[in-house]
């Protein structure tokens, strides 16, 4: 499923809320003036609701799929539409802004 193409500026959240920020986007590519990430791009989620909680809090993430046709450095580039999961929990990021002038299938 098409859409915009995911980089180090855009605003992506665990499913409690924690922050995820890409650890190392791909710097030979850049939308919007920043580097993109790709499927290869861990995450890393800070400030996730459940903390105190019986389950431990989201920790790290990772995409899972992504675009099929747009590759950086010959790994597919994530999406804001694309599919993750954080680690321990096993649910999805979810990627709030993103820039818009470049979109990817």
């Amino acid at each position: 499923m098409p859409g915009p193409i995911l980089h180090l500026g855009a605003t992506v959240l665990c499913t409690h809320a924690g922050q995820a920020a890409p650890t190392t986007p791909f710097p030979r590519v850049t939308v919007s003036g920043q580097p993109v990430v790709t499927l290869a791009t861990p995450y890393v989620v800070a400030g996730c609701g459940l903390t105190g909680t019986p389950t431990p809090p989201c920790v790290t993430a990772q995409w899972l799929a992504g675009a099929v046709r747009v590759l950086a450095g010959g790994t597919p580039v994530a999406l804001q539409s694309g599919t993750s999961m954080c680690t321990p929990t096993g649910t999805p990021l979810t990627p709030l802004a993103a820039q818009t002038r470049a979109i990817a299938s």
